[in-house]
């Protein structure tokens, strides 16, 4: 495994001295004539927290190797330390194996093909000193710093006392879990919206969960961590079920529309009604709350100094109002605890006497974190612009709900969310049934506001209209005053990868940072992934944005850094996500993908969309199957697809951004759709989408707080193939997603086709394949039509970004 560190911050010698001290393990000024083992004996005891009396220190030093013929004690005694024997303890320290991980004889060697930083004397006393403070910084075999390791073994433990002035405290510009867990404050707060979503004439009150360090009592403020979700009260799962549309359902014939884009009325939420008259103040939460639905990077930020904040949002369990998933009502839900925690809206103890807390204890700066849901309000958020948020660390979120639910006006499903749209959504999240006497009051007009999000989101049709312009955070991009640090997969099928791609396209000029992180999985977090150091990427970032610390977080954070597909731990920096550099292939009659025009189609190339029952029904409950038979090209669906295949690669190719096909296409029918995708084909041992279990609970957050599983992307067995990316359209929508084209049987028309934007190799020796077909039974509504498409005798193209 190599680890991959942004995050390690290079200080002049001085101020490594002085952080030294400031955390403990230097306690005195280094003098030339002190013996550099005994200066290097007081960090190693340092580094041995657990062990609580030199006797028992000194037994478990005696178990290190220092040579592969002495142990440390023993070494101390005979020898004076050298760069080798530092690094052989050190690697140790790391709880890297001698033997295994590295060789006694060669530590540095293996510390370059790890990854790891080391430097290159130890003659001196100013040696050591900055030796062992770039050893602290440094990642262990299980993917925390070495400093991160010993916290969690107690070493902190020793400032949990110090008064809040001295705190926060900060090493290597990254704040320290100097906070005790055991004493953190859990409270409930009401916070007042503009909002009356549930039409009872009072602003609807959101609940808000808060957990904040104990220091807060004593005159310490702190910054928030704000995490919006609404799934966080719970979920109804089974009332979801029973609400998902049906699937196998044909395409049906668009009357044709204007060809200029029509303009679309956002809604707005209804004007507030009036506010509650505060009818007293109070310093203090009457309400607190057990186990939260946590998420392991607040968990590790909340042992440093910072606070925590969940909240569902309108429609949940312990809040007023009905959903709305993603529309102007929900962002309003959402920047309101931003507001009330910033000191520009009022919070209430309780949900009826009206008596108002503020966030006495916020200084005033919130970041917002989260995956999917949670990252997608994040966005919502940034794009009020509203005071306080000073950035928003989102995963695999939504930049238009649209690109969620749809694609080119057809219904594209998330991945294994077959039937699921808006509505069913909103159903789920409405946790709020679950206070069952407040339900029974608004339960009519839920249903009414239910159908209401039904019949706007226009299922039959697939096309955006205003019911998905008002959900489309694209349209207020230039809005965004904060930071943006976005993460996604570059496999997720979920929230796919033109949700990022396109916000980055939007808020390409504005004034602000945008660091974006793409890896090779699903729709995953990665704050526990073994080869980067994204918590410590993240904390550094952080404590310079909500603490103001001058750090160099900006500089020292890559602007794009992309996890490459061809080994388990390489993570490069490229200059842009999507490259200027396009190459041309064309599709031949003898099903090659071309890099020249002298072979295009000389006669129609035809495939049908359409199985027997038996067949269909097998495919839709096995999609694997399915995925697999189709790149095969195998019956039964050999006559359901065209395949292009590149020539046996000499070199490899790396697709960055958006591939597009270029077709002159027909169908046999009034209506249809267009899929494709682009395949890596070979024999080979490809990464796995999904990280594999390294180490389990081998993180942890702090001293005897919470953990979190290790992991890291692997080699799976070998397989035959791998699909790139994806892409879909509706044959009626080839102008635009809102627009319907006409669409005459056997007439042929030029149609565009996008891919999901990518970063991926194609090594040396595979081959590059285009699958055209036109159901996507893992995506698109499934009418299993006894349809037919044909492309023209005509050049038919793949451009390709490339680096």
């Amino acid at each position: 495994m190599k680890h991959h560190q942004f995050a390690h911050v290079n200080v002049p010698l001085e101020q490594k001295i002085c952080e030294l001290k400031q955390i403990g393990f230097l306690n005195h000024d280094v003098k030339r004539t002190e013996e550099l083992n005994e200066l290097w004996l007081l960090f190693l005891n340092q580094a041995l927290p657990q062990y609580l009396t030199k006797s028992a220190k000194q037994v478990q030093l005696k178990t290190f190797l220092a040579t592969a013929e002495l142990d440390l004690l023993s070494y101390l005694e005979q020898k004076t330390v050298d760069l080798h024997t530092f690094y052989n303890v050190g690697l140790q320290l790391l709880l890297f194996r001698p033997g295994v991980d590295f060789k006694l004889s060669d530590p540095l060697s293996a510390m370059e093909r790890l990854g790891l930083y080391h430097a290159e004397k130890l003659t001196t006393h100013t040696d050591l000193l900055g030796a062992w403070y770039d050893l602290l910084c440094t990642q262990t075999r299980l993917g925390q710093t070495l400093l991160d390791h010993l916290a969690g073994l107690g070493y902190f433990t020793k400032f949990y006392d110090l008064p809040a002035i001295k705190k926060p405290l900060f090493f290597n510009g990254k704040a320290q879990p100097i906070f005790d867990t055991s004493k953190l404050i859990y409270e409930v707060v009401y916070i007042e919206s503009d909002l009356d979503t549930d039409e009872d004439g009072h602003c609807d009150l959101l609940r808000a969960e808060i957990i904040r360090p104990k220091e807060t009592e004593h005159g310490l403020k702190v910054p928030v961590l704000y995490t919006a979700s609404p799934y966080h009260q719970g979920t109804n799962d089974d009332d979801g079920k029973k609400l998902l549309h049906p699937a196998n359902v044909a395409l049906q014939h668009k009357t044709p529309t204007t060809t200029s884009k029509p303009t679309f009325l956002r809604s707005k939420p209804k004007k507030a009604p009036q506010k509650r008259t505060v009818m007293g103040r109070s310093t203090r939460a009457e309400e607190t709350f057990g186990r939260e639905t946590s998420y392991s990077l607040n968990d590790y930020f909340l042992a440093r100094g910072f606070a925590v904040v969940y909240a569902a949002g309108i429609g949940t369990k312990g809040s007023d109002g009905l959903r709305t998933c993603g529309d102007p009502a929900e962002t309003s839900s959402t920047i309101a605890i931003i507001e009330w925690l910033t000191g520009k809206r009022k919070a209430f103890t309780n949900r009826t006497e009206n008596i108002e807390l503020k966030a006495w204890w916020c200084n005033k700066k919130v970041a917002m974190t989260g995956k999917s849901y949670l990252g997608t309000l994040a966005i919502a958020a940034a794009t009020t612009g509203v005071a306080g948020l000073e950035t928003i660390i989102a995963e695999a979120a939504i930049s238009s709900w649209y690109d969620y639910y749809r694609a080119g006006g057809l219904v594209v499903f998330p991945d294994g969310f077959i039937g699921e749209d808006a509505d069913v959504l909103a159903q789920e999240c409405l946790s709020m049934k679950q206070d069952f006497a407040k339900y029974r009051e608004v339960r009519s007009l839920w249903k009414e506001k239910r159908a209401q999000l039904t019949q706007e989101l226009d299922e039959a049709s697939g096309n955006y209209n205003a019911f998905w312009e008002a959900r489309n955070y694209l349209n207020d991009a230039c809005q965004i005053k904060c930071d943006l640090v976005l993460i996604h997969g570059l496999n997720d099928q979920n929230v796919k990868p033109k949700n990022p791609y396109q916000l980055l396209e939007q808020v390409a000029d504005l004034p602000v940072a945008k660091k974006v992180i793409l890896h090779q999985g699903e729709h995953i977090y990665i704050n526990n992934l073994a080869s980067l150091d994204l918590t410590d990427m993240l904390n550094l970032w952080l404590s310079h944005k909500l603490y103001g610390l001058d750090n160099q977080a900006k500089e020292y954070l890559p602007d794009l850094l992309v996890q490459q597909n061809t080994a388990p731990d390489a993570w490069i920096t490229p200059s842009t996500w999507g490259s200027a550099k396009k190459q041309i292939f064309t599709l031949t009659s003898n099903n090659e993908l071309s890099k020249t025009t002298k072979q295009p189609l000389t006669e129609k190339m035809s495939f049908a969309d359409h199985l027997d029952q038996a067949t269909f029904a097998h495919y839709t409950n096995d999609l694997a199957k399915w995925h697999t038979d189709l790149v095969a090209n195998k019956a039964p669906l050999s006559a359901n697809s065209l395949h292009f295949v590149t020539e046996t690669l000499t070199s490899p190719l790396t697709i960055n951004g958006v591939a597009k096909l270029k077709v002159f296409v027909a169908s046999s029918a009034d209506h249809g759709l267009l899929s494709a995708m682009l395949v890596d084909l070979g024999e080979a041992k490809r990464l796995q989408k999904k990280p594999t279990l390294l180490a389990a609970k081998a993180l942890n957050s702090g001293f005897r707080w919470r953990v979190d599983d290790l992991v890291g992307f692997m080699y799976g067995p070998t397989t035959p193939y791998q699909i790139i990316s994806k892409g879909h359209i509706n044959l009626q929508n080839r102008t635009a997603p809102w627009q319907n084209d006409e669409l005459f049987p056997g007439t042929f028309y030029d149609v565009e086709l996008s891919f999901q934007p990518t970063f991926y190799t194609v090594p040396k020796g595979r081959k590059l394949a285009l699958i055209i077909y036109a159901t996507d039974l893992s995506a698109t509504l499934r009418g299993n039509e006894a349809l037919t498409y044909t492309l023209a005798d005509a050049p038919n193209h793949l451009i390709l970004p490339l680096e």
